[in-house]
């Protein structure tokens, strides 16, 4: 799925009009592909009765198309010209012609039709204003919109809201929304994913965002030019690395994983169950000597290199230690509960210098370590995966956490380009840029994430991944993806967010591989 902005899109739709995939026909596609979302999913109701919240322009036309689809499918439709689309619009006549009924109002009456409508039916599409908006919403086509918000904010068994394209009252390059804005309970949008949805505030009124295709020619240049795209589960089933029945466990790789310290012993063993739950061979842990004997019993299946410590922190001569795995090592993820002691940042530099060094993810204090050597990024194996959050990612480049949340998409492609490595921007729809100008983002937030030792086991999925023989690019993709399902599948099992922990996340992750028949 692609992700673009407003201008592209419409660039996209132009160049699809001009080789012949006319408007009128890209229209009848994303309106029956909304029929079908509703149809769907909403099919079981007692009471089959839709309410179509119109405007003027395009996406209003998406949700007339969709009524006549519904009303053909045994439907009761209704359409509720909010903004007039002008004499004998022949969408509204498509809607009579189909038994449904077509209301333009106006006057003094238009908040008592509104009030007498939508309360008698079961599913209502917000087709009002579309992805071409700029905020705020003035006049009396925003005094229609918030009376119709205000109704529904009001009703104890509210209608199912779809919006079509975005929720009415959103930007959807900003991501701002305007107080009129209805909260939806799906998201249909059409083509591609507007950037603005997945941004905040706007992210919080989308429900579920499914997207529809408008029929669009495969060759179009302006499409084929967008390189952000949003993460899938289609796009992951089909990448995701296959386990042949012959298989041992050479085939799927080993992980060499150099994490922890006295005061973070629990990171390491959080990355090799993330790297163990998606499938990789063999994890080997390299873990400051003290923390051996705590963890050994939890990890039946890791093999341990005991690395010499100061003070419970990796010291300076541990490398000779895990020199001699490193040709039999396929991925390596050094960084988790490193601590930034002094001693550890030397045997990181000499690290670094290795001259045999698999392909590397780099987490938590490992950026923190490494940023500070200079000429880094030319030190390990290209491309890596870097995997900061927000607070790491200004530790690295010197940016404030506003300049980075203000524009996470801009600054992960920057420092791809930079570095030359890959970098997973980490929370609320994470950002995985790479290095040749490829970027995907995921549809997906939660407050389920946001405890300590999450991102370890993201790290070790990662990880897994690499050492599977993934590129880099793909496996922090994936990576992420099901790292933020297994998140969201914890929640659900426990109920709620805030009672996650970063062990229930990694429990998770044999749920979410459990969707792919691998």
């Amino acid at each position: 799925m692609k992700y673009v902005s407003v201008e592209e899109m419409v660039q996209i739709e132009q160049e699809s009009d001009a080789r012949g995939h006319t408007y009128p026909e890209m229209m009848e596609r994303a309106g029956r592909g909304l029929a079908e979302v509703v149809q769907e999913t909403y099919a079981d109701l007692e009471s089959r009765k839709v309410i179509a919240l119109v405007g003027s322009g395009n996406n209003g036309g998406d949700a007339l198309v969709a009524l006549d689809y519904l009303a053909s499918w045994g439907w009761e439709v209704t359409a509720l010209i909010l903004r007039s689309r002008g004499d004998d619009d022949p969408l509204e006549s498509r809607v009579r012609e189909a038994g449904g009924r077509v209301l333009e109002i106006t006057g003094e009456g238009v908040r008592e039709t509104i009030k007498r409508e939508i309360p008698v039916h079961t599913v209502l599409l917000d087709g009002v204003l579309g992805t071409g908006i700029r905020l705020p919403v003035r006049g009396e086509l925003g005094e229609r919109l918030d009376a119709a918000r205000r109704i529904l904010a009001g009703m104890e068994d509210p209608p199912h809201v779809v919006a079509v394209d975005c929720p009415s009252g959103v930007d959807a390059d900003t991501g701002e929304v305007d107080p009129s804005c209805i909260p939806a309970e799906i998201t249909v949008t059409m083509a591609a994913v507007k950037q603005g949805l997945l941004k905040f505030p706007a992210f919080r009124f989308l429900g579920d965002l499914r997207v529809v295709g408008i029929g669009l020619p495969d060759d179009l240049e302006s499409y084929r030019a967008v390189n952000r795209e949003v993460v899938g589960y289609d796009w992951v089933k089909r990448t995701l690395p296959s386990r042949p029945l012959e298989s041992h466990k050479g085939t799927f790789g080993t992980a060499l994983i150099v994490a922890g310290s006295v005061n973070f012993t629990g990171a390491a063993a959080l990355s090799a169950e993330g790297a163990y739950r998606v499938g990789v061979g063999l994890v080997s842990l390299a873990v400051p000597e003290p923390l051996h004997p705590a963890l050994a019993g939890s990890l039946p299946e890791t093999t341990w290199l005991p690395l010499p410590a100061v003070n419970g922190c990796i010291a300076q001569d541990a490398l000779s230690v895990i020199e001699g795995y490193m040709d039999r090592t396929s991925g390596l993820l050094v960084g988790p509960g490193f601590g930034t002691h002094e001693s550890t940042k030397t045997f990181l530099i000499h690290l670094l210098q290795s001259s045999s060094l698999p392909p590397m993810v780099v987490d938590a204090d490992g950026l923190k370590l490494i940023s500070s050597v200079a000429n880094w990024e030319k030190d390990i194996p290209s491309p890596s995966v870097l995997t900061p959050h927000p607070g790491e990612m200004s530790v690295m480049t010197g940016l404030s956490t506003g300049e980075i949340q203000n524009d996470r998409v801009g600054v992960a492609e920057r420092y791809a380009r930079e570095w030359g490595h890959v970098v997973v921007l980490k929370g609320a729809h994470t950002v995985i840029a790479s290095p040749g100008g490829q970027t995907r983002i995921l549809p997906l937030a939660t407050p389920a994430l946001a405890s300590a030792g999450t991102g370890d086991v993201l790290a070790g999925v990662i990880v897994g991944f690499v050492a599977q023989g993934m590129e880099p690019f793909a496996a922090a993709s994936i990576g992420a993806w099901i790292h933020a399902q297994a998140g969201l599948t914890a929640a659900a099992r426990l109920g709620n967010t805030a009672s996650v922990l970063a062990s229930d996340v990694a429990d998770s992750l044999v749920d979410v591989m459990s969707w792919f028949d691998i």
